[in-house]
């Protein structure tokens, strides 16, 4: 008895040094010592010029509080929600850090998606009305000649995704061995996307001696031991830690007509591209009517109703949990319990009857300290209803258009290109060479029989895209190892 005792003690003690050993590896302390706040008239002529290019009368509490510790040169972790202006706290200092008289590139700034590369360098070009930096946008399923083009030129600055950006380093087309400013934008992202395998890679690449600065709308203990391996010694500002419940959610709607919401349902996850998402309906016949539309269509969805035993619930659950399932179409009674911490999207095919239960829905993403997107498809009679809903809880609810053709095309370009370039990556020498004997057929089909070329993309495209995602996903160390 007396032996056991002793053992439990020893478990406990062994259980607690683990813990604090976790909470020092971890912890970030705040900036020590502290810097006053800027304003717009404590910055240098450049930024402010920079500034009022931007539009912006004065600086955003996240530019205030951060742009001192990055012109101090000090690493730092900065957690604020989207939309705080946390683009400009990183891109202003540009202005007075870059070397513009050197053309090599000193900065570099990596984000998860293309979209969000996209539009931090719109607000790089906004800022730079005076050209007094050139800067390069780099990302994958897009061609590589005008990226090689702007990298071989010297831009200070390259915005890109951390897939695109390794295969830039590796084919030397640009080197970092200048690099003094690193920035990991939306870095819980980035992680939950699975981009650590091509981080791991690109870290090889990086000078020792540099600034490194992580931006992240929430703070979960991987963010941090992401922060332990690029960022040295850095201090942490907290700027949206009250908020994070609310505020990781991004909501937004679209103006739809009731006999075109299936197509435009289907355009939205065209553009979107949801790792997983549940589609709400207000009744049993709406959700079986969208979940064979969606599967017609060739999506990976299910429905769950009412109707469903509870063993078919657990398994659709199970499905989409572990990614052989990307769609689940319910209603309200059918979604109950439903607590899966990577949803990535929450799409309202109808407004919810009442306002509780819009905040029982759109809580479903956003879980474990992620981020997530709530979409709504709103009739005109559905506006007034939708907008007392975020008046009443307070919502930053924004209204997009609905995605267009054209722009769903021009996403699954993107998106099977990128998945083309992928698995030729992973080719060997012989494979490539085999590959050659088909390159006379593939020019004959282009001119004479597009539409069979067409059929195979969009075979390719079903299984990359709309299909179940391959949770496993590899690196490109790995296709490193198959080439050599």
């Amino acid at each position: 008895m007396q032996n056991r005792f002793k053992t439990t003690i020893d478990l406990t003690a062994r259980a607690r040094r683990t813990e604090k050993e976790h909470e020092a590896r971890t912890h970030f302390p705040p900036p020590d010592p502290p810097l006053p706040n800027a304003t717009k008239d404590t910055l240098s002529p450049a930024v402010r010029s920079a500034c009022d290019a931007a539009g912006w009368p004065a600086l955003m509490p996240v530019q205030s509080t951060a742009i001192p510790y990055v012109l101090d040169g000090r690493d730092l972790i900065v957690q604020s929600r989207t939309g705080s202006g946390k683009t400009g706290a990183f891109i202003l200092p540009f202005f007075d850090l870059l070397d513009a008289s050197q053309s090599v590139t000193q900065a570099l700034v990596l984000t998860p998606t293309r979209e969000l590369a996209r539009q931090i360098f719109e607000e790089f070009v906004r800022m730079n009305a005076q050209g007094t930096l050139t800067g390069a946008l780099v990302y994958g399923g897009v061609g590589y000649e005008e990226q090689i083009k702007q990298l071989r030129a010297g831009a200070h600055l390259v915005v890109g995704t951390p897939g695109r950006i390794l295969d830039h380093l590796q084919r030397r087309t640009f080197t970092l061995s200048r690099l003094s400013v690193l920035v990991l934008d939306e870095a819980d992202e980035m992680l939950s996307l699975g981009f650590m395998p091509d981080m791991q890679v690109l870290q090889r690449y990086l000078p020792p001696a540099r600034q490194s600065y992580m931006f992240s709308a929430t703070m979960p203990p991987k963010v941090r031991v992401l922060g332990r391996m690029f960022l040295n010694a850095p201090a942490f500002l907290g700027l949206s830690e009250d908020q994070i419940s609310v505020e990781t959610i991004r909501h937004w709607y679209c103006r739809v007509d009731q006999i075109g919401k299936s197509r435009a349902l289907i355009r939205l996850l065209e553009v979107e591209d949801p790792s997983s998402a549940i589609v709400f309906a207000n009744t049993r016949t709406e959700v079986s009517f969208v979940a064979s539309f969606l599967r017609n269509y060739g999506f990976a969805a299910a429905a769950m109703s009412g109707k469903l035993t509870q063993q078919m619930r657990e398994r659709a659950m199970q499905r989409l949990k572990t990614g052989r399932l990307r769609i689940l179409v319910a209603t309200d009674v059918a979604a109950r319990g439903i607590d899966i911490s990577q949803l990535s999207h929450v799409i309202q095919y109808d407004v919810p009857q009442n306002m509780e239960m819009y905040i029982h829905r759109t809580g479903r993403t956003a879980r474990a300290g992620r981020t997530g997107t709530a979409i709504t498809l709103a009739t005109f009679d559905d506006v007034q209803h939708l907008g007392a809903i975020a008046r009443y809880y307070a919502l930053d609810m924004e209204k997009r258009p609905l995605p267009t053709e054209r722009e769903a095309t021009e996403r699954i370009v993107e998106r099977t290109t990128e998945a083309l370039e992928g698995v030729l990556a992973n080719k060997t020498r012989l494979d490539r060479e085999r590959l050659t004997r088909f390159i006379p057929l593939v020019q004959s089909l282009a001119q004479e029989k597009p539409a069979l070329l067409a059929m195979l993309l969009d075979e390719l495209h079903q299984r990359h895209s709309r299909g179940a995602r391959n949770t496993g996903q590899k690196g490109r160390h790995g296709r490193r190892k198959a080439q050599s």
